[in-house]
């Protein structure tokens, strides 16, 4: 392996380290976007047109509807017609304020919060939100002032204070329980269970996730609204989708997870004409996609690249940045998994321009765009491409963790700076007290003055006067041992401060251990990669050896399957050589010496009559070796009949031979029947010459997958410890030809009792 391949191995195994330490790209990123455009008012169902008509006609008859209000308003932020919509907001506010409804003024201020929100105007939406706050305190209408809590938890989610969130949402929905009925208030519900929801599928509090998301679609299934409906379908998809991901044994959940995503397409198809944004039908395509592609069988590809296509041209036509990157990434991964590394690239090329685009990118999905280059550019073995978009991958982790970091120092100065602001607001209210007890201290001295004077000018009450004294020293006393007590309590919390600043101190101390710790398991994580990579290695290389072996018997087998060949060929030569010349020179010989044997007399007679007979007896030994050369009822009739045939022949009165077919079918090759009749020949041929036989009996069995042949005499037999079968030239073709056809070969003798030779192989 070169240079640039090694480097770029621990450098991808330190990405993949790393890569633990980010958030993981979420294939239902985008639900917090689809919840943004409606879980706040479930009135943007009709396409801007719609709302702009109907609120002209009740603005014509001076009766304006909040609904419709807040319904307008929204639909104009959608449509990105934000002066339009400022300008309706303007208007109605005042007149709502000028009529003293402030039900009206609260929903519209959490209206101008959330689309603030959306678009980055944090400061904006907090100040609205504010204002809602205040006018719901005038109000009794509790679905109103639940209404105002749900925002507030909305906002407190999308900033990341979670534990916030809960707590507002979930004060709303005690609010919305002790609400009277209203046509609004299971819709608001539905939303508030929903982002409930969402934010514990966020904590990993799986429980309580698919409680509140199951309750959400109770209200939305008790009304026919299908923007309340598709929300909560999407919602309940990717609940599914989670608990699959948990338990991945139970098919249901991912079964379940499909059925809820396809609801919601169908619900969408079914009411295009109210369902006014598109943006939310890509993002149930690319959901739909995502668990086909990662949920399902490789079988469900084509629906999963049908489905994404049909999100990224929808997300195409409306500009959807986030969608479109979402849509080319999962192209990109089917086609990889297709083997299509080339085009899986250039899709992947196309999400990270369409990611770049967005106003508000996604680092996390950019960062697993360039970790997926990085990949299939290591597979290719472009690793100059692989290292320049590692080196993007790394710099913008490193961005991300910089800024992580940052946040985390700020929350904690923060705390600091609010802890010593407290310590601050003790030590000015100890200072009060002293100043309190000073001016009670100088107010009594004041007194003591007086009666001082009083003394003086009236002697006979002299007496009176320094009794007097002695309760103001009496109340000086007190005073100085108040001013001990509070000395004291300030030493005291001086003490607790000094606590604090060690516990920061501990806390600081503890991160840096923290930080140590994690440090050594980064090596030691990249330690166990080098073993990793060394155990493959060696695995390579094994390998590598039974590939050189494999082939090696491939070699042999093509060997001896040649040389086989090459005796069967040369055997049949022979037996055509000796039938067609021999043989008919010997029937020549024959015929004429009959000729001349009717025309002698006497010895010379019986001189060609035994001449004769010796020709007769050439010619059936010719014929018999001819034979054995090359058995023409094989060819020509098959096995069975060629081993009947072959027992026949070499039966006599000293010798019985006895064949057997057990459920033979005829299957084998003419190649393998010729093998097994030349075992068969080799084996009675041993048998006959060495073991003195008086019964051979020969087996053939055919099983469902293999054949078993099994030849048996009551000769002499052997001791198979002392005999080198090894050395036998006849054995030694037994074995090539048994391992030709991938048998295996037993042998079973004692001496005096007989011997057992069984070989097996496969049919083809």
């Amino acid at each position: 392996m070169s240079v640039i391949p090694n480097i770029l191995y621990f450098l991808k195994k330190s990405l993949y380290t790393l890569s633990h330490l980010k958030l993981s790209m979420k294939r239902v990123s985008l639900l917090t976007l689809v919840l943004l455009a409606t879980a706040i008012e479930p009135v943007l169902a009709q396409s801007l047109e719609s709302w702009e008509q109907k609120y002209k006609a009740e603005i014509s008859t001076g009766t304006v509807q909040n609904t419709v209000v807040v319904s307008y308003i929204s639909a104009l932020y959608a449509n990105k017609q934000y002066d339009k919509a400022e300008q309706v907001f303007i208007q109605n506010l005042n007149t709502a304020l000028k009529k003293g409804d402030y039900n009206s003024v609260s929903i519209l201020y959490c209206i101008e919060a959330v689309n603030r929100r959306i678009r980055e105007n944090n400061s904006g939406a907090v100040k609205s939100l504010e204002l809602a706050k205040q006018y719901s305190l005038k109000l009794n209408d509790t679905e109103t002032k639940g209404y105002v809590a749900y925002c507030e938890g909305w906002l407190y989610s999308r900033d990341g204070k979670q534990d916030k969130a809960v707590h507002s949402i979930i004060s709303a929905i005690k609010l919305y329980e002790a609400a009277s009925s209203s046509p609004t208030l299971n819709k608001r519900k539905a939303f508030a269970n929903s982002e409930l929801g969402v934010i514990y599928g966020q904590l990993g509090e799986k429980e309580l996730h698919e409680k509140y998301t199951k309750t959400a679609l109770k209200y939305a299934l008790s009304q026919s609204d299908p923007q309340v409906k598709f929300t909560t379908f999407m919602q309940m998809g990717n609940l599914y989708n989670r608990l699959y991901e948990s338990h991945s044994s139970d098919i249901n959940y991912r079964d379940l997870a499909e059925r809820y995503f396809l609801q919601s397409i169908d619900i969408f198809n079914q009411s295009k004409d109210v369902m006014y944004n598109l943006s939310d039908l890509s993002f149930a395509n690319n959901n739909l996609a995502s668990l086909y592609l990662y949920s399902f069988p490789d079988s469900y590809r084509t629906k999963a690249l049908e489905y994404a296509k049909k999100a990224n041209q929808i997300a195409l036509k409306i500009d959807q940045a986030d969608h479109i990157a979402s849509s080319y990434g999962i192209i990109s991964t089917i086609h990889l998994a297709n083997g299509d590394s080339d085009t899986a690239i250039l899709y992947l090329l196309e999400a990270q321009q369409a990611i770049q685009k967005s106003s508000i990118v996604d680092y996390n999905i950019e960062l697993n765009i360039y970790e997926s280059l990085v990949e299939i550019y290591v597979e290719q073995g472009n690793y100059k491409e692989a290292f320049y978009y590692q080196q993007e991958y790394l710099a913008l982790f490193k961005k991300l963790y910089n800024q992580d970091k940052l946040q985390i120092v700020k929350k904690l100065e923060a705390e600091f700076d609010k802890e010593r602001q407290q310590q601050k607001l003790i030590k000015l209210q100890f200072q009060s007290d002293q100043n309190t007890q000073k001016i009670q201290l100088m107010s009594a001295l004041a007194q003591q003055r007086e009666q001082l004077l009083s003394n003086l000018k009236l002697t006979e009450e002299n007496q009176r006067s320094r009794l007097k004294f002695s309760e103001l020293e009496a109340q000086k006393n007190a005073q100085q041992l108040r001013l001990s007590q509070l000395e004291t309590e300030q030493k005291n919390k001086d003490l607790l401060t000094y606590k604090s600043i060690v516990a920061y101190k501990d806390k600081l101390n503890t991160f840096y251990v923290a930080s140590m710790i994690f440090f050594i398991l980064v090596v030691f994580l990249l330690l166990y990669a080098y073993r990793q990579r060394l155990k493959t290695m060696k695995q390579r290389d094994t390998l590598h050896n039974l590939a050189i072996e494999q082939e090696k018997q491939n070699s042999k087998i093509s060997t001896l399957t040649a040389l086989l060949e090459g005796q069967e060929q040369e055997r049949g030569r022979l037996a055509r050589d000796l039938h067609d010349g021999l043989g008919g020179l010997l029937s020549g010989t024959k015929l004429h010496l009959t000729q001349l044997n009717d025309k002698v007399e006497g010895q010379a007679k019986q001189g060609l009559d035994k001449s004769i007979n010796q020709i007769d007896a050439a010619v059936t030994e010719l014929r018999k070796v001819a034979h054995n050369l090359m058995p023409d009822l094989l060819v020509n009739y098959g096995l069975k009949e060629a081993l009947d045939e072959f027992g026949i022949r070499m039966s006599n009165d000293t010798l019985d031979i006895h064949i057997e077919f057990l459920s033979y079918t005829n299957s084998l090759s003419q190649d393998q029947q010729l093998l097994v009749y030349r075992i068969i020949q080799e084996l009675v041929n041993n048998a006959i010459k060495h073991a003195a036989a008086s019964q051979i009996i020969i087996q053939l069995v055919e099983e469902e997958h293999e054949i078993i042949v099994t030849v048996e005499d009551d000769g002499r037999g052997f001791d198979i410890n002392k005999l080198d079968l090894k050395k036998s030239a006849g054995f030694h073709n037994i074995q090539s030809r048994i391992q030709f056809m991938k048998g295996t070969l037993a042998v079973h003798s004692e001496e005096n009792i007989g011997t057992s030779v069984e070989f097996k192989f496969p049919k083809k």
